[in-house]
């Protein structure tokens, strides 16, 4: 599939990808690296329609360990994906449902109050939402086949192209 986008799109969809792509990596390694690190306080904190299921997974001592291991390396492998132009549209679909259960979690609705402050005032529209959405647009403009290991992957692996993960 050839794309043709101006060096001015280029640019642009290369450093939202890399912005993002860094910004889950350094997350996910934070995470990684801090072994008292856990989501239990954000996950009792949750609001909201789906706030039962997440309260929830606390639960179960198994599960937390669970969840945590799974949001970690998820943030982590998602950012390399990204930025790596690597498993691309499998890394920002990952993205995307990984933040629409923050979202789900602490949505943005009148009247929400949390322990943890946000970092502004949001109505609805949270930065959680805004990268979903740009990573949506990502997924719309695949720049990964043109700078990326996704070009090679494609190359010598066709199969993953036709399973759409890159």
């Amino acid at each position: 599939m050839e794309h043709s986008y101006t060096k001015a799109q280029m640019t642009w969809l290369m450093l939202l990808r890399l912005f993002i792509g860094w910004h889950f990596m350094y997350e996910g390694l934070v995470k990684i690296m801090n072994p008292k690190w856990t989501s239990l306080p954000y996950l009792l904190d949750s609001k909201g329609f789906a706030s039962d299921f997440f309260v929830k997974l606390t639960q179960d001592e198994s599960m937390m360990s669970l969840v945590n291991i799974c949001n970690e390396w998820a943030l982590f492998l998602i950012g390399l994906g990204l930025t790596l132009g690597c498993l691309y549209r499998l890394a920002s679909v990952g993205g995307m449902i990984l933040l629409a259960m923050y979202t789900l979690s602490h949505p943005s609705f009148i009247g929400a109050t949390y322990l943890q402050p946000f970092e502004g005032s949001y109505l609805w529209i949270d930065k959680n939402l805004v990268e979903l959405a740009a990573l949506g647009l990502l997924c719309a403009f695949p720049t990964s086949q043109i700078i990326g290991f996704d070009r090679v992957l494609g190359r010598v692996c066709p199969i993953l192209h036709k399973l759409k993960f890159i």
